[in-house]
């Protein structure tokens, strides 16, 4: 070869791979810069997980192997999941990979749990509040028991795993027996868990079990994506059944399992206001909460569902949240998928997001958004399946979630509608087992409702008994301006509520009056009132007859005796139907 073609061609490669090496280096920069634009974020991910290791380490008691605060629960032992995936995971940003000493502190910790068993393998369900539950095979903690048992397995000390074992292999026994029978979230749980102890202790009776039992779990997801619990979606609780389900595909490979998880997927990214919360209104489970849910690793099986991840992590992150828990990192780390990401639908200014036929619709016309919900069903005597009786949510991009946030019970001012007097129906401080449905004449739940229009404006028809009413939601173009119209029969004991959401704590009236939101009561008339009221930054603009009513609190079912906090409460807008057909309030936003 002549020389001088061999000197441009070695030169011609040196600079490829100069070329090659800084386009590396700027995508390693840009990553770096914003973990959240490329899949997976496994840089965010071991900082997470790294950090949440040295956190649970100062909470470690090292001669009890128990983690947490008095009072100790079952539940203080999930934590050796991340921490046998610290110790397992081989990267140069993570300094606890193959520690003898985090190894110590994991055989321990899963001793704790051996040496609090009953003889079927139980831990007493007990709350850091004092309040007990009874016996349960905890299916949060065997899960991550069983997954920690995977990953430490063969580095235990033969006596130590012998031990784990043996209370393994009880509890494991008694969650085939007893706990994957019903299609529900926790039994869901369970069979994942069931599975992966099939995987580890080579039984294939429990992993034959696991997987036609989640055969039944996903043939009892709607084709909307979501799964119910009683009527309509259960929201947050979905989150166990794609966690449980992503969990499962990655030991099981279920070909069934992706298009179950990419139906729940979408259905997640459709109900999402523009800060990355979830309405709430369609909810038969939980109340509104600020916080971002960033799925999990059940998403991470679709493009949808990692674009889901690394949008919900970004707003996470904005709003002031540091990293992730270690539980969640270490399940992306050790489970996650791989490929391609698509944005979500709730990132457009404007759009319907629409369940099934109807059912529900989330309308973006930003600044505003709202949510109308015409999943109805009588209510229940169950203290965990919520009245629907809320039907409306309304966001706003500046102030968040300003009206609903979801549904309860012992509150009929919540209600969209209620016919009959609501103070027939309330819940008295420190029962513990209330009758839900007592034999009142009131009406605090729709028999029907029916979305007849959507979009800018949305309207809904909601019947109770053969009273018939109506709700409308419209934003004004080219204004800072909601209107709701609420329209009903006159003279038939018809009140309109609009709950708003916490947003202040205090209210200023137009007559120049300025009242304190606190545990008493407040109610006030629109001729204390005047014309508006501000609410924070929210105006709202109540017609003659009106009257607001402060605090309309939450049933909390998680609390035994029912008590919420008053960040819960709403400020509900009252609004009779004594002498008119037609109420509206308008709300706008001032700087």
């Amino acid at each position: 070869m002549h020389r001088s073609h061999y000197h441009h061609r070695v030169l011609g490669a040196l600079v490829l791979a100069l070329f090659i090496a800084s386009v590396a280096g700027f995508a390693a920069q840009t990553a770096a810069a914003d973990p959240f634009k490329t899949w997976p974020p496994r840089a965010f991910l071991i900082k997470s997980l790294v950090k949440s290791v040295g956190e649970t380490l100062k909470t470690y008691h090292p001669e009890t192997g128990r983690f947490g605060t008095e009072p100790w629960v079952c539940g203080d032992q999930n934590v050796i999941l991340p921490l046998a995936a610290a110790w397992s995971i081989k990267d140069p940003a993570n300094p606890y990979y193959h520690d003898k000493k985090l190894l110590a502190v994991i055989g321990k910790g899963g001793e704790a749990l051996v040496d609090d068993q009953d003889k079927d393998g139980k831990w007493i369900f007990k709350k850091k509040d004092l309040s007990t539950w009874g016996m349960i095979y905890m299916p949060w903690t065997y899960s991550r028991w069983i997954r920690a048992y995977v990953l430490v397995k063969d580095a235990l000390p033969k006596a130590q795993r012998e031990k784990w074992e043996k209370g393994l292999l009880l509890g494991f026994n008694g969650i085939r027996r007893d706990e994957i029978k019903r299609v529900h979230n926790i039994p869901c749980h369970h069979g994942m868990a069931l599975y992966i102890a099939g995987v580890a202790f080579k039984n294939e009776e429990w992993k034959k079990a696991a997987w036609d039992f989640q055969q039944k779990v996903m043939a009892e997801q709607s084709p909307e994506g979501y799964w119910s619990e009683n009527f309509g979606p259960v929201v947050s609780y979905n989150m166990v059944y794609t966690d449980s389900l992503g969990t499962y595909y990655h030991f099981s490979k279920d070909p069934a399992v992706p298009e179950v998880l990419n139906r729940a997927v979408k259905f997640h990214g459709g109900i999402l206001w523009s800060d990355g919360t979830s309405a709430a209104s369609i909810d038969e489970r939980v109340i509104y909460h600020h916080s971002i849910n960033t799925g999990n690793v059940g998403f991470s099986y679709s493009p949808e569902g990692r674009g889901f991840i690394l949008s919900q992590l970004a707003k996470a992150m904005a709003a002031g949240r540091e990293g992730v828990g270690g539980d969640y990192a270490a399940s992306l780390l050790l489970y996650g998928g791989k490929g391609e990401i698509v944005p979500l639908p709730s990132e457009q200014a404007k759009g319907v997001s629409v369940l099934g036929k109807d059912d529900a619709v989330i309308v973006r016309e930003k600044p505003w958004e709202w949510a109308f919900s015409s999943y109805t069903t009588k209510p229940p005597q169950n203290r965990w399946i919520q009245d629907r009786h809320n039907y409306v949510d309304i966001f706003n991009a500046g102030l968040g979630l300003v009206a609903g946030g979801g549904n309860t019970k012992l509150q009929p001012y919540w209600s969209t509608f209620t016919v009959g007097d609501p103070g027939f129906l309330r819940h008295r401080e420190g029962e513990e087992e209330p009758n839900f449905i007592p034999p009142i004449d009131l009406k605090w739940a729709a028999d029907k409702a029916v979305i007849t229009q959507s979009g800018n404006p949305t309207k809904m028809t909601l019947k109770y008994g053969d009273i018939e009413c109506a709700v409308t939601v419209e934003a004004m173009p080219g204004e800072r301006v909601a209107i709701v119209t609420y329209e009903a029969p006159e003279g038939k004991k018809v009140e309109a509520h609009l709950p708003l959401m916490m947003l202040a704590d205090s209210i200023k009236t137009e007559k120049g009056g300025e009242f304190a939101l606190s545990e008493n009561e407040l109610v006030l008339d629109a001729k204390n009132i005047g014309q508006h009221f501000d609410f924070g930054r929210l105006r709202v603009v109540i017609p003659e007859g009106a009257s607001i009513r402060w605090p309309a609190k939450q049933h909390n079912p998680y609390t035994k005796d029912g008590h919420s906090e008053l960040r819960d409460a709403k400020l509900v807008v009252v609004l009779p139907f004594e002498k008119t057909k037609v109420q509206r309030v308008m709300l706008s936003v001032y700087q």
